[in-house]
């Protein structure tokens, strides 16, 4: 899964030990930065296909 960090190997075997999904609660981390991820329009890629993209 691309882990590095000691606290995402030690939730991801504690998963495996409890059976249950991997998903990590951020609000154990308040220090990692907050992403915000939008969806992308299919026009943008048109965009970029046609050479009009800036």
């Amino acid at each position: 899964m691309g882990a590095l960090s000691f606290d995402a190997v030690k939730h991801l075997l504690l998963c495996r030990v409890e059976r249950r999904p991997p998903r990590l609660d951020l609000d154990f981390y308040p220090y990692l930065p907050k992403a915000t991820v939008e969806k992308t329009r299919a026009g943008s890629y048109l965009r970029l296909l046609s050479g009009d993209a800036a």
